[in-house]
């Protein structure tokens, strides 16, 4: 057997890539500085990775010249690349959009005769479009709110929280299912929705709130009534789409014998920690549950613009975690800002793994992007992750076996120094070099 693999390291004014083969050989009983995979202890399936066509990184797509558009999408949707199969979409307005926009605002209008998807129209169905024609193959979407209209809500602002008015909880309903109809009349496939993105979160953009108990009340006894009346009951719906450290609450307090079936799973975002255990004990007490994870990404308020290589180390250390403990779907937020993290109407500047100077108009692919690709090329829709074990913190470990019967790796080394490894696989070793601060990746095959 052989091991090829890829590694990637570098911070932003350099980058090195590099590419080797390693023949495995017999173990000789080695028992430092090992690295143990496991293929008969599986974790989860794969279904596949993906992104956010955000109103913001639609616009900044917009800007580009047809070339600059393709070689990022390409990146992203070729199957020989990211490979990317899902993607997001926020319902009206977020914080990553030029404005506030919403798809009906007249009180009157209890038939959603005025609703309209002019705004969505304008510059995300194009780019969802476009990566469609260069992935060759259908995107399957995920759709989440971030508010109800003005009126529907206790404070009658799309932003600073507020909540839905008991009295429209019907008509949210309905225009949620819209929103689905309208994708889907466009030729798209729609297939899942959560209830209320970060339900906990009273923020200065877009946002709604609902207790465990409102959010169960709401999909009991309004949203899933409203799907199956339209025939959208095989869309799945996954609660919560707020950070780890809840997840396994949302489950426990929202599902019962009437709920369990309208439940498909929670989504989580990553902005309060780890919490990688959260997530083993929602799969261990709700293991027909699937945990997709529906957001994460550098808030520049948080940490620094500059530092590429530790952003890059971070969002990988949590794409490890979450793959090791039962996550089966991966949605990076924007796909695509601008030279500032941006344009966000309220200041919120966040990295990407694709930026576009539009004062010079350069697409500038960053380091984020390349460390993405570590995961996403290798770890291909249908693997099933494998359990691993290091032997060390420095380093973070995710395996997976492909459906082509290959063994798929990847290692973070978060040290500053190098480290070896022995990585064994049956009877079979691997001893390689990791560099510092570095992600490799690579295919174990015959």
């Amino acid at each position: 057997m052989n091991f090829e693999l890829n590694t990637t390291y570098g911070n932003g004014s350099w980058m090195e890539q590099f590419h080797q083969i390693v023949a495995m050989k017999e173990d000789p009983g080695r028992e430092n500085q090992v690295i143990n995979l496991y293929p008969e202890a599986e974790i989860e399936t794969i279904e596949g990775f993906g992104g956010a066509f955000t109103d913001s990184a639609a616009y900044i797509y917009s800007l580009m010249n047809e070339a600059q558009k393709e070689e990022m999408l390409k990146a992203y949707f070729a199957e020989d690349r990211m490979n990317y199969r899902i993607a997001r979409i926020h319902m009206d307005s977020c914080d990553f959009s030029l404005e506030q926009y919403e798809a009906m605002g007249d009180p009157s209008d209890t038939e959603l005769a005025s609703f309209s998807m002019e705004r969505t129209e304008k510059y995300i169905i194009p780019m969802l479009r476009d990566a469609e024609r260069i992935a060759g193959r259908k995107i399957e979407l995920m759709l989440s709110p971030w508010s109800p209209p003005r009126f529907m809500k206790t404070n009658n602002d799309r932003a600073h929280g507020g909540k839905l008015k008991p009295e429209y909880r019907a008509l949210w309903a309905e225009y949620l299912c819209r929103y689905i109809e309208e994708f889907k009349a466009r030729g798209f496939i729609v297939k899942r929705m959560s209830l209320q993105n970060e339900p906990k979160a009273v923020q200065t953009w877009d946002s709604c709130i609902y207790t465990a108990a409102e959010q169960k009340e709401f999909l009991r006894d309004y949203m899933y009534p409203a799907l199956v009346k339209h025939g959208l009951e095989d869309i799945e719906i996954f609660l919560w789409d707020h950070n780890k450290e809840r997840v396994y609450e949302w489950l426990r307090d929202c599902i019962d014998e009437e709920t369990d079936k309208m439940i498909t799973g929670t989504a989580f975002h990553w902005y309060s920690g780890d919490h990688f255990d959260a997530l083993q004990l929602a799969k261990k007490m709700y293991p027909d549950k699937k945990l997709i994870i529906s957001e994460s990404c550098i808030e520049f308020s948080k940490f620094s613009s500059g530092d590429d290589s530790m952003n890059a180390i971070r969002l990988s250390h949590e794409m490890i975690g979450d793959l090791n403990n039962g996550m089966s779907a991966f949605y990076d937020w924007n796909l695509l800002l601008d030279e500032q993290g941006g344009p966000n109407y309220v200041g919120n500047f966040c990295l990407a793994p694709f930026l576009f100077d539009t004062k010079n108009k350069v697409l500038m692919p960053q380091l984020l992007q390349q460390y993405f690709e570590h995961f996403t090329g290798n770890l291909v829709p249908g693997s099933k992750v494998i359990v691993s074990t290091k032997y060390t913190d420095d380093l973070d470990v995710v395996a997976a076996k492909r459906p082509d019967g290959t063994i798929a790796v990847v290692i973070l080394n978060k040290a500053a120094e190098l480290r070896a490894v022995n990585l064994r696989l049956n009877d079979q070793l691997a001893e390689f070099i990791l560099y510092p601060k570095s992600i490799t990746s690579g295919i174990i095959s015959e």
